[in-house]
């Protein structure tokens, strides 16, 4: 759940079967971390343990300081939304300009130079839709672009797929998902202003989503939480 990672897969088979994991037979899988200026910066550590655990091939980090552009409070000092009310419809402070954007930009020149013919990213739409760069048709006009930004587009050796199994299942439905397969979601980390040891804040958006997910879920929650 570390928002700054997302897995490149690279298919021994051209059939990429539908369900909520990245991670199946017949791919292998690089990850892709990005250490943007977040104030949630613990969330690299998390996303090396969920790599480890996933046996990723590569696991790359690359540093790209947003704090200079600004215009969010996980890039400022502004104070992160505490306790709100989520069925606002509103766009949160929380946002990050063009995230979503800057992140798969850099995952599809990876991509190229892997031959990876799939992206996937963990953007979700569902319960929490405050995000113009999670919806579904973002996605679809960023998967057209790739194919006539790219080298290997326009020479037709590559048909790159942008996936979003998550993008469609409530955070329950992604919890039980998770637990199904064996994720050990201690290793995971969704807080936007964790405390310096890591403990996630319990009032902050993600926070929310998370407790009510595993809620939801029937699922024990083993995050450690500060508030």
């Amino acid at each position: 759940m570390a928002s700054a990672t997302m897995p490149e897969v690279r298919p021994a088979n051209p059939n990429f079967s539908s369900g909520p994991c990245a991670k199946r037979p017949g791919f292998t899988l690089d990850a892709l971390s990005i250490l943007y200026g977040q104030r949630h910066a613990y969330e690299l550590q998390a996303a090396r343990r969920v790599a480890k655990a996933l046996g990723v091939e590569r696991h790359l980090e690359l540093p790209l300081d947003l704090r200079a552009i600004g215009g969010s409070s996980l890039t400022s000092d502004e104070p992160v939304p505490e306790n709100r009310d989520l069925s606002a419809t509103d766009i949160p402070s929380t946002y990050v300009p063009a995230r979503n954007t800057i992140f798969l930009s850099f995952a599809l020149a990876w991509a190229e130079v892997l031959d990876a013919h799939d992206i996937v990213i963990g953007v979700n739409s569902l319960d929490y839709s405050g995000y113009p760069d999670c919806r579904p048709e973002y996605i679809e006009a960023f998967e057209r672009m790739a194919s006539l930004a790219t080298r290997s587009g326009v020479e037709g050796r590559q048909r790159l797929r942008i996936r979003t199994p998550l993008i469609h299942m409530t955070k329950a439905e992604i919890i039980r998902a998770g637990t199904a397969v064996g994720l050990d979601y201690s290793l995971t980390l969704s807080c936007y202003d964790p405390a310096p040891d890591g403990a996630a804040c319990g009032r902050c958006d993600a926070c929310t989503l998370r407790r009510k997910g595993f809620v939801e879920a029937g699922v024990p929650d083993p995050t450690l939480y500060c508030g």
